[in-house]
């Protein structure tokens, strides 16, 4: 068999593979139910986790929000400073008299996790039943906590991933980044869907504190700078199978922004990326590997098109199939989030994603990045 046929040929193999997985996602979405607010019994206790490091353009936004939530039972505000250099603990004190609690990390030692290190603290710190945690820089409206422990109580869930969603983009950039954010957030909650939990975001999660305490918390992935949310879902999912969930609702939404440089975006993406090498369950590395060569395999056949056309006409059909595929998974997430004026940037996103996913595949699994002004690996 001729060396163009055999290319072809597994070319042709991974793109029904990638269309193959990505109706997967889209059956696990449509298997979600969207939840509407759920009246709770007010006798949950929650502690809302809030690790931050130099946030002090961002903090007091955050306790704002987090202050003006309209749940009727008992929950307490916790925020960890991470050794900031700047004004963030002395805004936070400034909350004081509103009950949010300040701890400072004061690790004497370098550490490769400090985040964990700080979401471990304030959990020790704490008495309550639920653990939810969000970032320093996120937004959410008033009905989110009562969206979370209403449907916690109702679901019986040991974990629940919860929707995250870029807002106030300033340019093309940001906004590209939106598109492809939902695609990420969608591809977590459409695995949790078709019970295959896989992914989830850190920045609105919720798991009882017994049951952290059951997995072993962060022991086993404290020596990562990054994992403290989807190595520590996995480690959920393997104890508790079955009692992982998704919040698919508009009322638990946090809002974050995009990054505003290409050198942040890239940062961020390899810190994320770079959790894929402490995967235990080997049908997720399968899974970002088939879409990971799926993607080297359009970049090498429009490279190799330009001495053989006929590769570039190969490239261009997994192109397509890619585009199409892609669109009508993100049809349903953005028409879920409101959104559907993202998808006008999915041509150019679907090209840009294809260099973006190989480069991050290598980058993001070798070396180290820079988190909060840390090199970290």
């Amino acid at each position: 068999m001729e060396i163009p046929v055999v290319l072809s040929f597994i070319s042709a193999f991974l793109a029904v593979l990638y269309v193959v997985l990505v109706l997967a996602f889209i059956r696990g979405w449509h298997r979600l139910k969207v939840s509407s607010v759920e009246a709770s019994s007010g006798n949950v206790s929650v502690s809302v986790i809030v690790a931050a490091r130099n946030e002090e353009t961002n903090i007091a936004l955050t306790i704002d929000d987090l202050l003006a939530q309209d749940y009727n039972g008992p929950y307490e505000i916790i925020i960890i400073d991470d050794h900031s250099t700047d004004r963030t603990a002395e805004i936070v004190m400034g909350y004081a008299a509103s009950g949010v609690k300040l701890i400072r990390l004061n690790e004497d030692r370098a550490l490769n996790s400090y985040k964990k290190k700080a979401i471990q603290t304030a959990i020790g710190a704490s008495a309550s039943q639920v653990i939810v945690t969000t970032d320093a820089d996120c937004r959410m409206g008033t009905r989110w906590l009562s969206a979370i422990v209403g449907f916690y109580e109702s679901s019986g869930c040991k974990m629940i991933s919860s929707p995250v969603a870029y807002h106030q983009e300033k340019n093309w950039f940001e906004t590209a980044q939106s598109l492809e954010f939902l695609y990420l957030i969608g591809l977590g909650a459409s695995t949790i869907g078709n019970n295959k939990p896989s992914t989830c975001n850190g920045a609105n999660l919720t798991y009882e504190r017994a049951a952290f305490h059951e997995v072993g918390g962060f022991k086993g992935i404290d020596d990562l700078a990054s994992g403290d949310d989807e190595l520590l879902l996995h480690k959920m999912a393997q104890r508790y199978p079955g009692k992982i969930g998704f919040l698919k609702s508009l009322d638990a939404v946090v809002y974050t922004t995009a990054k505003e440089t290409l050198g942040e975006f890239i940062q961020q993406r390899k810190r994320w990326a770079s959790k894929s090498t402490r995967y235990k369950d080997k049908s997720i590395i399968a899974l970002g590997v088939c879409i990971w060569l799926f993607n080297l395999s359009i970049l090498l056949n429009a490279v190799t098109g330009i001495f053989l056309p006929f590769f570039f006409k190969v490239a261009i059909s997994q192109f397509l199939a890619k585009f199409f595929i892609e669109a009508c998974f993100l049809w349903d997430v953005t028409a879920f989030m409101k959104r559907k004026r993202l998808m006008l940037m999915l041509p150019l996103l679907n090209v840009l994603h294809i260099l973006y996913m190989v480069y991050i595949g290598i980058a993001g699994n070798s070396g180290k990045y820079n988190w909060k002004d840390r090199m970290v690996k």
